[in-house]
């Protein structure tokens, strides 16, 4: 805990956000940090709760509780309250391999869980967490330090997302060889490619990378395994094989018309984005771009919301986005007490963007496309949208969205992105292996383990779990690196 009535002294304090109309001007981060002084103040905040909800990562009603790495918050929060900020690095780090993602990425469940949040506002564990890793960075508490011993095993990595480098990360640490293959031009995975620069510049996975080189973990790029790298050859030349691939199929809209072309998956265009920001700040135009046009984004989400903040920075004319079910609440439900994650209505960056640039939200409720409208040369000019309504399956007893009769409108568009969501595992992957998927495609295990029916090889993250956030993909990388070394050694000392 903090100071023991901080919670009653002090109000929740968080760092500047650069104004909307102005971040959009460029790809950068926006969050501005608070004063070491001032921040300290906000680690005070964390009360003698007794139970704390916010390292419990439980899940109640489907939806986690607090942190699922079980990161020792009230611990780190009172070392910050004191300025300890080497020993708070000391403790975070126990429990956690890549604070400096999730404290930019995570929805922050821990936030969620908080007690102050019953009846106030939470403690801002976030920031402090940003805070205690940057100030560590800062101030050289982070470095390098490979294992004295090696025990002459060695690791095969495929997948450089944070399931895999975690992975890669504790394995390495225990005195293994871990060796990451990506099948893209640079490490990151989802990391690089799937999350936008202005919420994760990439220069903060390249320093972790550097410290993980340093410490002997070895990484191969354009290294396509199932593709130009057999399974095969892994599988003998490694003593263990972790596929960490991520769930790879983006789910698609199935509408007449949608062969036309301006049609795209939200993951081809902001990994394009991020692609051609690296290489040449954006000159090369290999990107996909949104410059004036009017774009339709189809799905909600975290990855709906970085394709609307993405096209008003390429300059687009107007942006559209459509959510299939009914807009949330703007308070909590009784059905949905603390400390379940709150059911509400949240406004993220790229809506506020839209709000400030067009003057409206950009989000439209309870609709979907219908038809795709393309013109003579194939190009998509307007879109058939419908309006859906909660009815309830007779056979099943489920509740679906439906479309309402009549309800149709055609609306222009140039640029459509489908943000719906993925699906699971690539089939050349696992087919490469031989391993076994389950009814949705994902890797299959047994309930709570990591080995697939293939010996000696294994999984872990969206691969494995299904589509999910980046601190459960950190979980499972640490946990299938502790099953990988039970496998090899008989026994683990990784956490």
């Amino acid at each position: 805990m903090g100071k023991p009535t901080g919670f009653l002294e002090y109000e929740r304090e968080t760092g500047a956000v650069v104004p909307p109309l102005e971040r959009i001007k460029n790809f950068n981060e926006f969050h501005k940090p608070l004063p070491p002084k001032r921040q300290k103040i906000q680690g005070a905040r964390c009360m003698d709760c007794g139970t704390p909800f916010c390292q419990s990562g439980v899940l109640f009603n489907g939806m986690v509780s607090g942190c699922p790495l079980n990161n020792l918050i009230p611990e780190w929060n009172d070392l910050v309250y004191g300025g300890n900020w080497k020993q708070a690095y000391n403790r975070l780090k126990k429990t956690h391999s890549f604070p400096e993602f999730t404290c930019r990425v995570c929805p922050a469940p821990c936030e969620a869980a908080c007690t102050c949040n019953l009846s106030g506002r939470p403690v801002s564990i976030k920031e402090n967490e940003m805070s205690i890793i940057e100030t560590a960075y800062a101030n050289g508490y982070v470095k390098p330090l490979p294992p004295s011993i090696r025990t002459g095993k060695r690791v095969a990595v495929v997948g450089s997302g944070p399931s895999g480098l975690a992975a890669a990360d504790m394995l390495n640490k225990r005195g293994h060889q871990a060796t990451v293959f990506e099948r893209r031009d640079r490490i990151g995975g989802l990391l690089r490619y799937g999350i936008p620069n202005m919420k994760l510049e990439k220069h903060i996975i390249d320093r972790k990378v550097s410290v993980m080189k340093a410490e002997g973990v070895e990484f191969v790029t354009d290294a396509n395994v199932g593709g130009n790298y057999k399974a095969a050859d892994l599988m003998k030349q490694f003593d263990s094989v972790i596929l960490a691939c991520g769930a790879s199929n983006p789910r698609d809209i199935k509408a007449p018309g949608r062969e036309a072309k301006g049609i795209y998956f939200a993951v081809d265009f902001l990994a394009a984005t991020t692609k051609s920001l690296l290489d040449s700040k954006l000159k090369d135009g290999t990107f996909i771009s949104a410059k004036g046009k009017k774009v339709l984004v189809i799905g909600g989400g975290d990855t709906g919301n970085d394709c609307v903040g993405t096209a008003i920075r390429h300059g687009c004319t107007s942006v559209v986005q459509l959510e299939m079910m009914p807009e949330p609440p703007k308070k909590r439900s009784l059905e949905n007490p603390w400390p379940q994650w709150p059911r509400i209505l949240k406004t993220d960056y790229g809506q506020e963007e839209a709000i400030a640039l067009f003057g409206g939200d950009p989000r439209i409720y309870q609709t979907t496309v219908k038809e795709f409208i393309a013109d003579g040369k194939g190009n998509l000019k307007k879109a058939v949208l419908v309006s859906l309504e909660e009815k309830k399956d007779e056979k099943t007893g489920r509740r679906t969205m439906v479309p309402v009769a009549g309800s149709e409108k055609e609306v222009e568009v140039d640029l459509v992105l489908i943000a719906a969501g993925f699906l699971g595992s690539q089939d050349y992957v696992t087919k490469a292996f031989g391993v076994e998927v389950d009814s949705r495609t994902n890797v299959k295990t047994k309930p709570g383990e990591y080995a697939t029916n293939i010996k000696n090889v294994f999984t872990a993250g969206d691969m494995h779990r299904g589509q999910s956030l980046v601190v459960w993909a950190i979980r499972e990388g640490r946990e299938v690196a502790r099953a990988v070394d039970e496998n090899l050694m008989g026994y683990s000392n990784r956490p």
